[in-house]
């Protein structure tokens, strides 16, 4: 391409890209406020949908003649821009075009996938319709360039900046998680059990272990802070419940039940915390057990947790 037919393909998709940027955001805003207004003041969705239209009869033709208008100078550059006929069919594609562009990349920015600053944003509305204008230009050169920035921005909006996204999802649930890490320890499941799931509140971390097999049975480990000054049984003692508290400072309490089911809660300091633990299946000795194999909770098993649902975080 010579050097005079090169300076007016770069001015041509310059005028294409600052027009589009330029008009289509503030032809979406428009959208929006009118989408915004009909549901507001309608009861009939269609009416809302309605009341865009001429929002779209208006501003379509405009940004449709001012494409128009950027094909100008590239008369003698773009056979389709020759003549007015012609010129108006190209900026009716380059729009259309341009337009699914658009919407791609409002796709990809729903799915949290960052495409920079508001400004950023702005100028980037421009280059798909740039790059539609580009394909027109009867030159390689130009169309293999505008094929390699389709195909990063494909790649990017498809594939690395979902990822990223996820990612940083991931690490916006964890770092959730690990709001109170004094709070998160996690003891090794009684034999036959598993954890079924936990929960992380502003001052607590709840375990729920469950038979492995479709049986009745329950260990309910519970994390609490800040430490009580020290455990004392309630008094009077309620019928038929049975509290001690050892020299260690640990309190057990055994609950009977009729029919000669009990249920067994043994409360303990844990470094700064201190760890409530119920259950009717394990007795005191099964308690202690799994108390002693109180952990921090790794980064490993919060990940398994996240990853197989088993966990979340409550406000209560």
């Amino acid at each position: 391409m010579k050097s005079g037919k090169g300076s007016l393909t770069a001015l041509h998709l310059f005028l294409v890209w600052a027009a589009m940027a330029t008009v289509v955001p503030a032809f979406g805003f428009e959208l929006v406020i009118a989408a915004w207004g009909g549901v507001a003041d309608a009861t009939d969705p269609v009416f809302a949908l309605d009341s865009t239209a001429p929002v779209y009869a208006v501003g379509v033709p405009l940004i449709v003649g001012l494409l128009a208008t950027a094909g100008i100078p590239a008369q003698t550059v773009v056979p389709l821009c020759g003549t007015m006929p012609k010129r108006l069919g190209w900026a009716v594609l380059v729009f259309a075009l341009g337009t699914l562009g658009v919407l791609a990349g409002v796709a990809a920015y729903a799915e949290k996938v960052d495409l920079g600053s508001a400004s950023t944003r702005i100028a980037l509305t421009g280059v798909p319709y740039a790059l539609a204008a580009a394909f027109f230009v009867p030159s390689r050169w130009v169309r293999l360039g505008a094929l390699a920035v389709l195909a990063a921005g494909v790649a990017y909006g498809g594939f690395v900046g979902p990822a990223q996204a996820q990612q940083r999802q991931d690490e916006a649930e964890v770092a959730r998680y690990r709001e109170h890490p004094e709070l998160l320890f996690l003891g090794t499941a009684p034999p036959g059990m598993q954890l079924s799931r936990a929960e992380v509140g502003p001052a607590y971390f709840h375990v729920e272990y469950r038979p492995v097999r479709q049986e009745l049975g329950y260990v309910d480990p519970m994390v609490r802070g800040p430490l009580k000054p020290a455990f004392r049984c309630p008094e009077p003692a309620e019928k038929g419940v049975t509290c001690t508290v050892d020299a260690h400072g640990e309190m057990l309490t055994v609950r009977d039940f009729p029919g000669g089911a009990r249920a067994v809660t043994l409360i303990r300091r844990h470094q700064n915390a201190e760890v409530e633990v119920t259950s009717r299946t394990l007795d005191e000795p099964g308690l202690r057990l799994l108390l002693d194999t109180l952990h921090p909770l790794s980064d490993t098993e919060l990940e398994k947790l996240i990853r197989e649902k088993k966990i979340e975080y409550s406000l209560r």
